[in-house]
């Protein structure tokens, strides 16, 4: 009896003794595997962000170039000398009243209509186009951004902007209008470019 005891002693002791020395083993491989994922998880969080600064970017200038081809079209008015730009970003959130009625086309007038819409068998070709004009134009105040996207970089809504007669590198804006936006960061991107570039 004695020396199962003893023996059973010494089998829980050496138990115990391997789980102590696995425990330790297992907290050197989590802090190795934990030391190796933290600068992964860091470059994801930098792509997210660099992805969301392409796509802020993106939808920026898109609103900008929607404004110009409406500005080109004369459907909205703007500043002499403005290149047919916006004034701000500020202006593509608040909106621009446009300078065609809702019901009738872009360059067509309403009187036009009604005058190309003469006899029974013009009327419903006037009646079609004038159901295809009412689809097809602007409403009375157009927005061309929801709001001012923060940028990823910086934490802040505040962009650089360019006038069109600002130099392509130039970092600082005549005011004149907005022609592009650029990130005020001065950090590096993954693939080496520099933010304010992009």
């Amino acid at each position: 009896m004695r020396r199962s005891s003893q023996g059973r002693k010494a089998r829980w002791t050496r138990i115990a003794g391997m789980t102590l020395l696995e425990l330790i083993m297992a907290c050197a491989i989590l802090a190795v595997l934990s030391s190796a994922a933290l600068p992964m998880a860091r470059m994801t969080v930098q792509r997210a962000r660099e992805s969301e600064l392409r796509r802020s970017l993106r939808e920026m200038r898109n609103a900008i170039d929607r404004y110009k081809d409406d500005a080109d079209k004369n459907l909205i008015r703007t500043e002499v000398g403005s290149a047919n730009y916006p004034p701000d970003l500020q202006t593509l959130v608040d909106g621009v009243t446009t300078s065609t009625p809702a019901s009738a086309p872009a360059g067509i007038s309403a009187g036009a209509l009604a005058t190309a819409s003469g006899g029974s068998a013009g009327a419903s070709a006037g009646t079609s186009a004038t159901s295809s004009a009412s689809a097809s134009a602007l409403p009375n105040k157009v927005r061309y951004l929801r709001k001012i996207p923060i940028d990823p970089m910086t934490g802040k809504p505040e962009w650089g902007l360019r006038a069109v007669q600002d130099d392509p590198d130039s970092d600082s804006w005549s005011g004149h209008n907005v022609f592009d936006v650029y990130s005020q960061s001065t950090g590096t991107a993954i693939d080496g470019t520099k933010y304010k570039d992009w």
